[in-house]
Parts: C-alpha cells; sequence; structure tokens
C-alpha cells in the first residue's frame, strides 16, 4: 500500500508544516504502508525566517525544500498519477494557502496551481482516499470549485484555542460549497461517500503528543477507506 504525501516546502510559514509532516510519515510506516513524497518543482511564493517572522529577500523552490523533510527521496507531481498511490495526505503549513493556493492573500476567490488541482480532482474521481490536515482543506476546496462533488470538511473548531479565526475559514470554504463541521484536536471529520478525512492539527491549540494522535487518526481513516 502506498500513500502519496504532497508537501509544500518546508517550514510552518512558508512551505509544510513539518511535525505535521514528519507524524504523518511516522502515523504511514506505523500503519504498515510506504509514504511517496510529492513535491512541485516551483518557488514558493516567498520565503519567512522562521527565527523572526520576517520576509527574507531570497527564492526557494518546493520540491527541494520538501527534500528536506523526504531525505531526497521524493517525487515531482508532474510524474505522478492516481494508479502510482492508494490515498493522498496533505499535511498542512502556510504552504497550502501560499503556495498550493493564494487563499492567504485573497481567500475562498483566489485561485490553486493546476497541477494539484488536478491531483486531487482524478484521485476522487477513481475513488481514492485524501485526508487534509490543518489548513490543508482549502486546497481541497479550491481543486473541488466547479466540480461536482457535496464534501464534508473540518477546519477546526470555533469553539477550540485557536490563533486562527476559524469561523473566517468556515465562512470561506461554505462559500465555495463545502459544509464545515467544528471539531476539536482530538477529533477528525470522514466523509465516507467522498473518502475524505480532515482533521485541524495545528489549527487549534495542541500539544505534541495529541497532535501526533489527531494526524494518525487521520492517516488510519484513510487507510480504512482505501477498500470501501
Amino acid at each position: 500500500m502506498k500513500i502519496g504525501v504532497l508537501l509544500s516546502g518546508c517550514g510552518v510559514y512558508d512551505g509544510a508544516e513539518i511535525q505535521e509532516a514528519v507524524f504523518t510519515l511516522l502515523a504511514i510506516e506505523e500503519l504498515g504502508a510506504q509514504a511517496v513524497c510529492i513535491g512541485i518543482d516551483q518557488n514558493q511564493h516567498h520565503v519567512i525566517n522562521h527565527l523572526k517572522g520576517e520576509e527574507m529577500q531570497e527564492s526557494r523552490n518546493m520540491l527541494i525544500e520538501a527534500a528536506r523533510i523526504a531525505r531526497g527521496n521524493i517525487a515531482d507531481i508532474s510524474t505522478i498519477s492516481p494508479s502510482d498511490i492508494d490515498a493522498l495526505v496533505i499535511p498542512g503549513g502556510f504552504g497550502s494557502a501560499k503556495n498550493f493556493t493564494n487563499w492567504a492573500f485573497e481567500g475562498p476567490n483566489g485561485t490553486i496551481l493546476p497541477e494539484v488541482k488536478l491531483l486531487i480532482v482524478n484521485l476522487m474521481n477513481v475513488g481514492k482516499p485524501i485526508a487534509a490536515l490543518c489548513v490543508s482543506p482549502v486546497v481541497v476546496a479550491k481543486a473541488l470549485e466547479g466540480v461536482t462533488f457535496s464534501t464534508t470538511m473540518t477546519i477546526g473548531s470555533t469553539e477550540a484555542k485557536s490563533e486562527y479565526t476559524i469561523s473566517d475559514f468556515q465562512s470561506g470554504l461554505e462559500s465555495l460549497g463545502i459544509k464545515t463541521v467544528n471539531k476539536n484536536n482530538s477529533e477528525i471529520a470522514v466523509d465516507e461517500k467522498n473518502k475524505l478525512v480532515t482533521a485541524p492539527c495545528y489549527m487549534l491549540e495542541t500539544s505534541l503528543t495529541t497532535l501526533r494522535k489527531n494526524i494518525y487518526d487521520a492517516v488510519k481513516a484513510a487507510v480504512e477507506l482505501i477498500n470501501k
């Protein structure tokens, strides 16, 4: 069993959230599957100094940066087709809202990279599960814009502590036709009809142990959907 892990770079503020990505890889191995890391050979939107939170005057490539997490074992998205993997996991991090889409700047009216949209839509068309972690439901929502899927996802809970305005994300998703549900950081949402799993992860205040279990539960749910 092979599970794709779509990485938007390396680092929470400008790429893939590293802890979420590593816990995803760990969960995949614990469940007896093989991870297939996937990146995109394009520059990320910008580079953030993670110590100071300031933009840096340089450019970095998403594929090269994501290879840091994958220890160099990563495939370009252009070489991946739905037949190569049994499911896909998209860790969070600002790269989902800055690199895969420009949701961070344009909200639900923004755009998505065509190759990301194509992979997600093709996977759903053939009934292969997708798990979107943290902010990555916005990627799935933009991919499904204009496509006839009626889906349910979570991006956290308005009743839990968060440094983000969860209600704004929910409104944005709902404007694209997504039904949203409140889930705390120990819960996941499973849309069995569309084989779509979502988990709040770092959208809410959480600990490493809770984060790890949240991701494990999401990946396990995706694996269980493979043969349904």
